[in-house]
């Protein structure tokens, strides 16, 4: 699921995936998986806490690094039941408010924050030169 969310990234989802396991990696923080009756993986979170994100006030923000759920359960409640139980995660840790970002030409997943509840907050076009 990582590979079809960030497919740019797809050479080293199987090394961050193992740090992960391993308890080497500081980010994500938490993880969390929605499973079908058969117990297959159809989505994930991927969850952090930030110093900063656009728009928030605190220093201490829960972040939403990753959100995927597989197309064939999308509209079902999957996403919506993961981003709760990442709000519930983000409260016990103490966060006041919860953000995420999406690429601009992302419309579904712009459209999915609206739905539960996030505003947005800003637009922004990142730059990068190489040194």
């Amino acid at each position: 699921m990582r590979h079809v969310l960030w497919p740019d990234e797809s050479g080293s989802h199987g090394h961050d995936v193992a740090r992960y396991f391993r308890g080497q990696s500081t980010l994500p923080l938490e993880v969390l998986i929605a499973v079908n009756h058969q117990g297959q993986a159809i989505g994930f979170a991927e969850l952090s806490i930030r110093p900063y994100a656009e728009g928030c006030e605190s220093q201490h923000v829960a972040f939403l690094e990753g959100w995927y759920v597989s197309p064939e359960w999308r509209r079902r409640g999957v996403g919506r039941a993961l981003v709760s139980a990442a709000e519930r995660w983000a409260r016990t840790r103490g966060c006041t408010e919860f953000a995420s970002d999406t690429q601009l030409e992302n419309v579904d997943s712009q459209r999915a924050h609206r739905a539960l509840g996030f505003d947005e907050v800003e637009r922004l076009v990142s730059f990068r030169k190489r040194l």
